[in-house]
């Protein structure tokens, strides 16, 4: 008995189709298996036992890579909502300089807790361009001092 390399591609599209309403990629990795069975399947003739082997051992193979290499780098690492110590010693940049009376912004590449633009305060003279890296917390302002 042979399955058919259409019958794999329906079946993994249809896996893949079913991933969109399953809050996980675990069966992603099922479809591409078998979609990826399909392909070999029109390439070289497979036996019912060898194409369901085949697909187990890809798919097994592709949910190893998710879970080994994939999914650690989309792991949430926003700082919202964390205490303030998660972001002190963050650098930034200058985009308005502080004086005795009113409040600089600063900049980060990246957003911290929330914000990429944050007002702050510095004991030390800054201009608008200066990387300044973040002490402490007060209310809403960050101290900062140059880095």
């Amino acid at each position: 008995m042979t399955v058919e390399p259409w019958q794999w591609l329906v079946f993994g599209l249809l896996l893949i189709t079913a991933e969109m309403f399953i809050p996980t990629f675990f069966v992603l990795w099922f479809g591409v298996g078998a979609v990826l069975t399909a392909v070999i399947g029109l390439i070289v003739p497979l036996s019912l036992l060898w194409s369901v082997l085949i697909w187990l051992f890809l798919s097994l193979v592709f949910i190893g890579i998710w879970f080994k290499f994939i999914q650690p780098n989309f792991k949430n690492r926003t700082k919202a909502g964390l205490g303030a110590s998660v972001i002190i010693g963050e650098t930034g940049m200058v985009v308005k300089s502080p004086t005795q009376n009113n409040a600089g912004v600063v900049r980060f590449a990246t957003p911290k807790a929330g914000a990429s633009e944050w007002a702050c305060r510095s004991s030390d003279v800054l201009m608008v361009g200066d990387r300044v890296q973040i002490v402490d917390i007060i209310g809403n302002e960050l101290l900062v001092e140059k880095a």
